[in-house]
């Protein structure tokens, strides 16, 4: 599966959540209902995941915490914030060229539109 058609997968599960549970939870909630509906559509996923870095040969166990991975091929930062601004873009990023993954998807599940809040990133490997 590449990763345009997982793309294409998360976005319905994220319009499905939305309309369903709508804004105002947290963060964690949003991620443990998404995980749960990417399985359902039979995708592999993994919720917090660790990825190391390594500085000068020497290894940083935690540089952070993708929220989910999908498929081993695309990460998903989810927010439930008054509104994304340009560092969120440029977090997700970072775990892109950190983790040298190519594509990411940034949502903000609290929202009045939820079709406005969902980016597309992609890492220029």
């Amino acid at each position: 599966m590449t990763e345009n058609e997982i793309s294409y997968i998360v976005r319905g599960a994220i319009y499905e959540v939305y309309n369903e549970f709508g804004p105002g939870l947290f963060e964690k909630v949003y991620e443990k209902i998404l995980q749960i509906r990417l399985r359902k559509r039979g995708l592999s996923v993994k919720a917090q995941v660790v990825v190391p870095l390594i500085v000068d040969g020497i290894v940083i166990d935690s540089a952070f915490k993708a929220d989910l991975i999908v498929e081993e091929k695309v990460i998903v930062e989810i927010k439930s914030i008054d509104a994304i601004g340009k560092v969120q873009h440029m977090q997700l990023l970072t775990y892109l060229r950190l983790s040298k993954l190519k594509l990411g998807i940034l949502v903000n599940f609290n929202t009045d539109e939820i079709s406005k809040s969902i980016f597309r990133k992609v890492n220029n490997l």
